[in-house]
């Protein structure tokens, strides 16, 4: 308990101190970045500070359902219907395609040994991780925000499902059988949640947001622990069941009553466990094999720009005709992390993935996210820039 306790000390130590470093040195790299480096810093490839023991694995698997959950809810139906769901639908499938080709390639080489499970990591998009950065700079509203919120869903969902399918140690079609049925056990969980769902159950649990009680916050976690062993039960993984629950959730809590659930689901989330996620994440990078050759990292990095980013600029050209903001846009839907990290773990467990390969992917995703926010930031302010300066009338 002694080495679990030291470990897990650390870990929030270094959760705690990366924000207030961000904050003072003004640095413009996402915390979740710094987190990986903190957990790379102190794992056993350097200091040797963290062990990754089983109590801490659970917290890790915690955060990364906590991650998923809140993306999940964050999803809104209207940005996977209509024009903004189709061009979505287009930009993944697109991805997807382009993906199996060049994994084809490179399996066909030799370059790579996990065919699928390097395709998938190519249409991912980080949108629990963007979320955060976007909300707090304003970007999630009108038109961009329908577009990438859509963009994201599928770049989150499409690689879930892919992983629960194409990854599972069953046949493909009894995946997809097995898959059908957690959705048909989803949607009656779904279906008895709003059967409860009453007036007096609504007051019960808006009055506990003002004591200690917090009903709210329970049922959530209850709704999260739920579907996350409901999903591990059925043989997929975390993160299948995470943002399922998520979108229930959404489905089951109005936009009017959202606000003092959310404020406290993201602190307890941002607060512990998604932090422990990242740097547990962090310690378990094999950061020898990067150094030692980090040419195949670079070369993920540019395949991620390539397969996820380029293809974006080129199907939203009608619906955000600037090329600077449909640059901008196409960037953030081109970050990719979580599901990477979700990934190569699921991969490296099952003997599918060298650690080597997992750490390349792992350290393209998060390169990624070091570079493509920051870069879609400053066309965001050339944009802003590029308005301001105009006269009134053409402005208007």
């Amino acid at each position: 308990m002694k080495s679990e306790l030291s470990s897990l000390i650390v870990i929030v130590a270094i959760a705690a101190i990366v924000p207030i470093i961000v904050g003072l040195l003004r640095i413009k790299v996402a915390q979740v970045v710094l987190l990986l480096v903190g957990g790379i810093v102190f794992g056993p490839s350097m200091l040797g500070w963290i062990r990754i023991d089983d109590p801490i694995a659970l917290l890790s698997e915690l955060g990364l359902g906590l991650l998923f959950f809140l993306a999940g809810m964050e999803l809104e139906s209207r940005s996977m219907r209509g024009r903004s769901g189709k061009l979505a639908a287009t930009g993944w499938v697109t991805s997807l395609v382009l993906a199996l080709g060049l994994s084809a390639l490179l399996a066909t080489s030799g370059v790579i040994k996990d065919f699928a499970g390097f395709a998938i990591a190519l249409t991912s998009t980080a949108l629990g991780t963007l979320l955060p950065i976007l909300r707090d700079n304003g970007s999630l509203g009108g038109r961009f925000g329908t577009y990438f919120m859509g963009a994201g869903a599928w770049g989150e969902l499409g690689p879930i499902i892919a992983i629960a399918v194409f990854l599972s140690t069953r046949s493909s079609w009894a995946a997809l059988i097995t898959l059908l049925v957690f959705f048909v056990i989803a949607l009656i969980i779904g279906a008895l949640s709003h059967v409860l769902n009453t007036e007096r159950v609504r007051t019960v649990v808006l009055g506990g947001y003002r004591t200690s009680s917090q009903t709210g916050v329970r049922l959530a976690m209850l709704t999260i622990v739920l579907f996350l062993g409901l999903a591990i039960g059925l043989g997929f993984d975390a993160v299948l069941g995470a943002f399922i629950a998520g979108i229930l959730a959404r489905r089951i809590v109005p936009r009017d009553e959202e606000s003092p659930l959310e404020l406290r689901l993201e602190a307890v989330a941002f607060g512990f466990f998604v932090p422990i996620f990242f740097v547990a994440s962090g310690a378990k990078l094999d950061v020898d094999s990067i150094i030692a050759n980090p040419v195949p990292m670079l070369l993920a990095f540019v395949a991620l720009f390539l397969v996820r980013a380029v293809p974006q600029f080129v199907i939203y050209r009608k619906a955000i005709p600037d090329w600077a903001e449909r640059a901008s846009f196409s960037l953030l839907v081109g970050t990719a992390l979580p599901i990477i990290v979700a990934l190569t773990t699921i991969e490296v467990d099952a003997g599918a993935m060298k650690t080597a390969s997992a750490a390349a992917l792992v350290g393209a995703g998060a390169l990624t996210v070091m570079v493509f926010p920051l870069a879609s930031s400053i066309l965001s302010k050339r944009i802003k820039h590029s308005v301001d300066d105009m006269p009134a009338a053409v402005s208007g």
